[in-house]
Parts: C-alpha cells; structure tokens; sequence
C-alpha cells in the first residue's frame, strides 16, 4: 500500500483528520500574518521574537500530530507488508526534523 507522503506517494484522509490538520495550519498562517503586521507597526523586537516562538511551537506541534498520524498508518502499513523502505524513509524524515 503505497500511500505515504513524498515524490508521488499520496495517503488519503479522513474528513476528521483533514479538517484538524487544517484547522491548525489555518492558526498559524493567522499567527504568522500578526507577526508581519507587528513587524510593520514597529513592535519591539522582544516582543516579536516571543511570537516567533509561539509560531515555532504551533508548527511543532503540527509536525507532532502528523509524525504520529504517518507512524500509525503509513509507516505501519508497510512493516506490516514487508516494506523495510517504510524504516529508512522515516529515519532519514526524523533527521530533518530534528535539525
């Protein structure tokens, strides 16, 4: 089953999942455009940083919620079918990640 996420690999999600995923993305971009309207009133840089860091957070927790996703789906759909390309694929994301 090759329904994972990278080159021409797809997975398909529920409607819950989906609707959850977006629903955190569509936070950020909000939290992400208050970071370039603080920029452009002039906010001290301390209090921007404070934001980034909270758009940081979001983001990993985005990251979080979909690594875990892929590792009950993807990841264990292809041990299950014997695909040890599932392992090296997943090693080599976790080493972006934790970049």
């Amino acid at each position: 089953m090759d329904n994972c996420c990278h080159c021409q690999k797809k997975r398909e999600r529920s409607e819950e999942e989906m609707k959850k995923l977006c629903n955190r993305l569509c936070r950020i971009e909000g939290q992400v455009r208050g970071l370039r309207e603080m920029l452009q009133r002039d906010v001290y840089c301390t209090d921007i940083l404070i934001q980034v860091s909270a758009v940081n957070a979001a983001l990993n927790s985005f990251s979080k919620e979909l690594l875990s996703e892929h590792l009950r789906t993807c990841v264990a759909d292809g041990i299950r079918q014997g695909d040890d390309g599932v392992i090296e694929e997943l090693v080599g994301v976790l080493q972006k990640l934790m970049k």
